[in-house]
């Protein structure tokens, strides 16, 4: 059933749905910070962050570090882990009760579960995997820049009607907000009213995974292959290169598409975007979405065969060369430098 009209002025504050994992607060949650405070700023709203959980509160604490203006900590033991009904029912209901005008989420696993279910609900639009937020000066709409068509068209959207305005952005488009000793902030702790058998999804228990952890957002050596590589099996030379330097491997959407390697490692504003210090970029050409996951690394080494790929006009360091035959001098190079540096260890 919808809405009856939406009276805009009832609306105030800008919202952050932040995320726990294994009950650390995640990057993607101090990326938002900083854009919603920017946007409250330019609002002259509040900046208030919205945690579910249970036992945390010493962690959902350390926010109020980031400047953010109040912590809402939704804590129920069944909330304990994540639960798509519960972690829906009750952000929906604190949305309803305290009508913010902008909720902000990371383009995230959780995210994707419940924003759209909470834009249902409220009757609302939502725009996904943004890559800029800003303010409409005119009249201080929220307006949502994301990516179509693999990177080729970008298009801004808005809300004009419904409240409050909601969006997900991709992780790692922001800096993280600055850290403060100085806390002006409080946390207010909202107890759900929650029974077991409202909801048909149960917690039974977590399972990793076996193989280890891709985490290209907060990697500081990244080795990337591309369809320069020419086969699936050049990963292993590029996985060489990774482990050498005590890095991990990326990888293009060509060679993620090719079926070449798990999309886990794609690199690029489709994938990961990433900030290592270091980013080597082995037989990828440069596309504009790759181009732009890797912009704000400190240092691009590029190694292609063709002098005139478009990645040789972002990197710092560009070689022209078969990277079969570059790479192993690469690998055998540093493995020189290493064991000199041993050997005149004290």
């Amino acid at each position: 059933m919808k809405k009856s009209k939406v009276d805009i002025k009832e609306y105030s504050d800008v919202w952050v749905i932040g995320e726990l994992i294994d009950g650390n607060i995640s990057p993607v949650t101090l990326q938002l910070i900083n854009v919603g405070k920017k946007l409250a700023n330019k609002l002259n709203k509040n900046t208030i962050v919205v945690i579910v959980g249970y036992g945390e509160k010493d962690r959902v604490t350390k926010l109020l570090n980031y400047g953010v203006d109040k912590v809402l900590y939704i804590e129920h033991k069944i909330l304990r882990n994540f639960n798509v009904m519960g972690y829906t029912e009750a952000i929906y209901k604190l949305i309803e009760e305290r009508k913010p005008e902008i909720v902000l989420f990371g383009a995230t696993s959780m995210a994707r579960d419940i924003a759209p279910r909470l834009a249902a609900k409220l009757d609302t639009g939502l725009t996904s995997d943004c890559i800029k937020l800003d303010i409409d000066e005119r009249d201080g709409k929220l307006l949502r820049t994301k990516q179509g068509l693999g990177g080729n068209l970008i298009t801004t959207t808005i809300c004009p009607r419904n409240r409050p305005q909601m969006s997900t952005l991709i992780p790692n488009i922001y800096r993280p907000a600055n850290y403060n000793e100085k806390i002006f902030g409080q946390v207010e702790i909202i107890n759900p009213e929650i029974l077991c058998e409202d909801y048909k999804v149960k917690f039974i228990k977590k399972i990793p995974l076996e193989d280890k952890k891709v985490n290209l957002a907060d990697a500081k050596i990244i080795v990337s292959g591309g369809r320069g590589l020419g086969e699936p099996s050049g990963f292993k030379l590029i996985r060489q290169l990774a482990d050498t330097l005590g890095g991990i491997v990326g990888a293009s959407r060509a060679a993620v598409e090719a079926g070449w390697i798990d999309s886990r490692h794609q690199v690029g504003k489709t994938g990961t975007i990433v900030r290592p210090d270091l980013y080597i970029a082995c037989g990828i050409s440069g596309a504009f979405q790759h181009q732009s996951g890797i912009y704000d690394s400190k240092c691009i080494i590029a190694i292609n065969k063709d002098p005139y790929a478009p990645i040789f006009k972002i990197c710092d360091f560009g070689i022209v060369g078969d990277l079969y035959e570059v790479i192993p001098a690469l690998i055998e190079e540093i493995n020189k430098k290493q064991q000199r540096y041993f050997d005149n260890f004290p």
